[in-house]
């Protein structure tokens, strides 16, 4: 493994439209031998994205707002300094409680970075390509309990 020092200055990085916020890379596996990534994501109050769970490990550190993280069958509400570890394969999802949030995600693999990319390519509207973009990818939609 080849790594060499990688800085992301305020306002730098990819950024990727999601459905529920703009992701932007901060830290991609291509800089980390794919063992992580750092996101940080800017999300308005909103509907919350459907329940899901990927086959990768991700936790979220509040940096402004508050939001309410699902995780299995718990509700979580975070505050800025607040973080939370959700384990791969746990059914999650989170909605923003004040006007807007910004939080870091870190995530292992760089399995989320490419997943965002591909999402934000896709036609939201072209559920057949969705559902071929989630199954790729090791996403799983599905309702907490």
């Amino acid at each position: 493994m080849n790594e060499t020092v990688h800085l992301s200055n305020a306002g730098s990085g990819v950024e990727y439209a999601a459905p529920d916020a703009t992701v932007t890379v901060k830290i991609g596996a291509e800089h980390t031998g794919g063992q992580y990534e750092l996101f940080e994501i800017d999300a308005p109050r909103a509907d919350a994205s459907p329940p899901h769970s990927e086959s990768w490990s991700k936790a979220f550190y509040v940096l402004q707002g508050r939001i309410l993280v699902q995780a299995g069958d718990q509700g979580y509400d975070l505050g800025p300094g607040a973080s939370i570890s959700i384990p791969a394969g746990t059914v999650n999802t989170f909605s923003v409680l004040t006007p807007s949030a910004k939080f870091l995600a870190v995530s292992q693999t760089g399995r989320m970075g490419a997943f965002f990319a591909d999402l934000a390519g896709a036609d939201p509207a072209d559920y057949a390509a969705l559902g071929e973009i989630t199954s790729r990818h090791g996403v799983s939609l599905g309702a907490t309990s």
